[in-house]
């Protein structure tokens, strides 16, 4: 069985309010976050190869850069250009997959907390179910309004958070699955925010692995700090 991990670096950040300039590249207790994804992935023993999103040539050389600056010369790495949106940057990388490949993992390399263990734990749900992702339960009360953009004086709707699961990545999918629902995505020309949602638009199931550890997605500038505080504390 083969297996590729692709990594998604080609997000704008445009919710870090300028504090850095590239949050994949921005360092993290002295490393850059792209680098975290990558060992853990390494380390897990169950991907083949991995190909790196980017968003434009000046991040590719900086990616380049880090591969060759942090000991990565022995992983096979490919790098492809990625869309406007996520969901073309997962298409356009699927596109680049052998077609040999059995699984693919899909990971936000925004998520530098990421383990071995939940990679190991996704790669085991994969290859019995045919698609999984990492998840965490919601624990607080969850409502849903009536509408969007406005928040007063409203009717509140209480959701059964028993049943409210919080998505998190890595998602690993069989290549066949996911590729073809990416192309149905595509030419419906419908908009999801995750891989998931993808599979479910041709009538296909996942499987939820919890995750035993915090795996937040660096998204504020608030987040930074919270990420390098886990970072620093040892995995189980």
């Amino acid at each position: 069985m083969s297996s590729i991990a692709i990594l998604l670096a080609a997000g704008s950040g445009q919710r870090m309010q300028g504090q850095v300039e590239d949050k994949i590249l921005a360092p993290i207790n002295g490393q850059p976050a792209l680098v975290y994804s990558l060992k853990a992935f390494d380390r897990s023993c169950v991907i083949n190869s991995f190909l790196i999103v980017y968003r434009d040539e000046i991040q590719k050389k900086a990616i380049e850069a880090i591969i060759a600056a942090h000991g990565f010369g022995h992983l096979e790495i490919q790098v492809v250009l990625g869309g406007a949106e996520r969901q073309l940057s997962v298409m356009k990388a699927l596109n680049a997959i052998d077609e040999n490949c059995d699984y693919v993992f899909i990971h936000d390399c925004a998520r530098p907390c990421i383990t071995t263990e939940a990679i190991k734990d996704v790669y085991s749900a994969v290859q019995e179910d045919q698609a999984a992702s990492l998840a965490h339960p919601v624990v607080d009360t969850i409502k849903r309004t009536e509408a969007a953009d406005e928040l007063h004086k409203l009717s509140l709707e209480d959701l059964d958070r028993s049943r409210v699961w919080a998505m998190e990545t890595p998602q690993a999918f069989a290549l066949k699955n996911i590729l073809k629902a990416y192309q149905n995505v595509i030419k419906k020309k419908l908009t999801i925010t995750d891989d998931t949602a993808a599979l479910a638009t041709i009538d296909l199931k996942t499987t939820l692995v919890p995750n035993k550890r915090p795996n937040p997605k660096l998204t504020t500038p608030i987040d930074l700090s919270y990420i390098e505080h886990l970072l620093k504390i040892p995995n189980s």
